[in-house]
């Protein structure tokens, strides 16, 4: 399927031209205006929409936030509605770009490939991180070097797409983003004085199980499935044109190329078909060891903080049906699983590490609970 966004300006494309080339990104002049129309998007959000709309709806709650707590809450404005964006795009995608599911018959494709449509979530997902990599720099110090790091890894990343490489899992991956909407709204409900509320435990309960379901068993999967389309692209011979194997029924095959020939002259579809290998043939080079690894170790890395996540929200069910009920724990309400998983996880991607007077404070929150309990023993 092609871009449905309007194309960019032939002076835009020529003026990136140059700057692709030289990056061996070849795609990029055809999308680098959604890269920008993404980043003004997510940039005006933050420093205008959100502020404006949030004094506007909760004028007794936004203006008496900490300076740190509202550039928060703009942040997570603006990571709900990327969230809610890219993934129903990336959806609507993979549900109706004929040529993208073709090329579940072709590993080549599948790495080699491009759509428009497949360019277009790439680019979204690109200026988003453009924006990100600006807002962990600016607030360097609310939100630490690690998220910074995250940024420039993550745009690393979707900028490599723009080989094009590994189009077709574009896609793919920003599902990871299904769980992020449930977990901006866990972080609203706190600050909307909802915490405990119905909406917080279902939100939590569907938090819970999108989290365990697109990233670990839909990413775990599609990521083994790069690793085995990467490592087969890798053994190829690049010297000849690439060809797409067309499976008719389960006992036979034909090859042809992706040059509209199967269309019967529909206009649309010739165009559609023809853009798939446009940025490969026998100019190709041989997929270099240095991007496999980028890619692959930048998988097995986000895969592993995933799991080890999880296994955090795990050791927390246990303890809770470990602990033993007592009569202090109908009058001291501790919160719950959901909340503990949602606020590290919250804590570690978008606040960053905590500050000297936040660490005094926890510390001393810390001690005051342990004296308690021991003075609850002595009662006892």
């Amino acid at each position: 399927m092609r871009d449905p966004f309007p194309p960019p300006p032939p002076w835009l494309v020529d003026l990136t031209k140059p700057y692709a080339e030289a990056l061996y990104l070849p795609s990029l002049p055809y999308h680098i205006h959604e890269v920008l129309f993404a980043f003004i998007l997510y940039q005006s959000t933050q420093s205008l929409f959100s502020p404006v709309l949030s004094n506007l709806f909760f004028p007794n709650i936004y203006p008496k936030l900490t300076r740190r707590t509202r550039i928060n809450w703009d942040v997570h404005v603006v990571s709900l509605l990327q969230s809610c964006l890219i993934n129903g795009l990336a959806l609507w995608v993979m549900f109706n770009d004929e040529e993208r599911y073709d090329m579940r018959h072709s590993a080549v494709e599948r790495v080699y490939g491009y759509t428009g449509a497949s360019g277009l979530i790439q680019a979204l997902a690109t200026g988003y991180f453009v924006w990100d990599i600006v807002v962990s720099t600016r607030y360097v110090k609310i939100f630490g070097p690690g998220i910074w790091a995250h940024a420039i890894t993550a745009l690393s990343v979707f900028s490599l797409g723009f080989r094009p490489f590994c189009n077709y899992y574009g896609p793919v991956f920003i599902l990871y983003e299904l769980s992020s909407p449930f977990l901006n709204i866990h972080w609203f409900c706190d600050k909307l004085n909802m915490t405990g509320s119905k909406l917080q435990w279902y939100n939590g309960m569907m938090l819970l199980a999108m989290f365990f379901s697109c990233r670990l068993l839909w990413g775990t999967y599609q990521s083994l499935r790069v690793y085995q389309d990467v490592w087969h692209t890798m053994h190829l011979n690049t010297t000849i044109p690439v060809y797409r194997e067309l499976h008719e029924s389960a006992h036979s095959s034909i090859f042809a190329p992706r040059d509209g020939q199967l269309c019967l002259g529909q206009e649309s579809c010739i165009l559609a078909q023809t853009e798939v290998m446009k940025f490969a043939g026998t100019h190709t080079q041989a997929i270099p060891v240095w991007l496999a690894g980028v890619y692959l170790v930048s998988n097995l890395v986000l895969n592993s903080l995933n799991f080890y996540w999880f296994g955090k929200m795990i050791e927390t069910v246990r303890k809770r049906f470990e602990d033993k009920p007592t009569d202090d724990f109908k009058r001291n309400r501790r919160a719950s699983m959901v909340e503990e998983m949602a606020t590290e996880l919250d804590h570690e991607t978008l606040s960053g590490p905590k500050t000297p007077i936040e660490e005094k404070a926890n510390a001393l929150a810390t001690g005051n609970a342990v004296a308690n309990d021991k003075a609850g023993v002595k009662r006892r």
